[in-house]
């Protein structure tokens, strides 16, 4: 609802209450701009967004692959309301690729509270970017506290097998599966060998 006009009938491709709210600023700016509302309501029903964030890969009834830079506690819990709020049902996979031993240290306890909020938690190693390894901080401090069944640790390698059998073989079940890789390290290296395993 804008002062004095009204534009019914908005989609917005995209999970994440952030995402709607600067959907809301975006349709302001419009609005005083004298921008037509079907024109509006165009430009928000096919804007894909930006590139790893919410990003899709692959968006089908049965499988959607999401890519996303969150790497940090608070932006993996808007990623994962967001996905829960545009696939209600869907079994989701989470692939999270820590970032630097300080903050997983750090956040351990939060991300392993945040990451149980899936069905299937993947981790990889932790990427060090700037930093030198700290001695006895990895994945494993965080996926020991995630209160899941279904937790992972894979390096690279391991986990492309495991997208190419395991995954691959149960995801045909109803009622569909959302993957989602996320991090701010080179995890997005692998975006395009799972989509290669997940499309042919």
């Amino acid at each position: 609802m804008l002062p004095g006009n009204k534009i019914s009938d908005i989609r917005l491709n995209m999970g994440g209450m952030h995402n709607v709210e600067n959907m809301m600023a975006a349709i302001g700016v419009a609005n005083e701009l004298a921008i037509e509302p079907e024109k509006i309501k165009a430009a928000v029903a096919t804007f894909k967004g930006v590139k790893r964030r919410f990003e899709y890969i692959i968006n089908q009834k049965d499988l959607v692959f999401v890519d996303d830079y969150a790497h940090h506690p608070e932006e993996l819990k808007a990623l994962i309301n967001g996905v829960k709020t545009v696939f209600p049902g869907k079994r989701c996979t989470l692939i999270f690729q820590p970032h630097l031993f300080t903050r997983t240290r750090d956040f351990a306890t939060a991300f392993a509270e945040v990451l149980g909020g899936v069905d299937n938690v993947v981790l990889l190693p932790i990427y060090p970017a700037r930093e030198l390894p700290i001695d006895g901080v990895t994945s494993s401090m965080v996926l020991d506290h995630v209160q899941l069944e279904n937790r992972s640790l894979y390096t690279k390698e391991q986990l492309l097998h495991w997208i190419e059998t395991e995954f691959s073989l149960n995801r045909n079940r109803e009622p569909g599966e959302v993957l989602i890789t996320a991090g701010a390290g080179d995890i997005d290296k692998l975006v395009a060998p799972i989509k290669q395993i997940l499309t042919k």
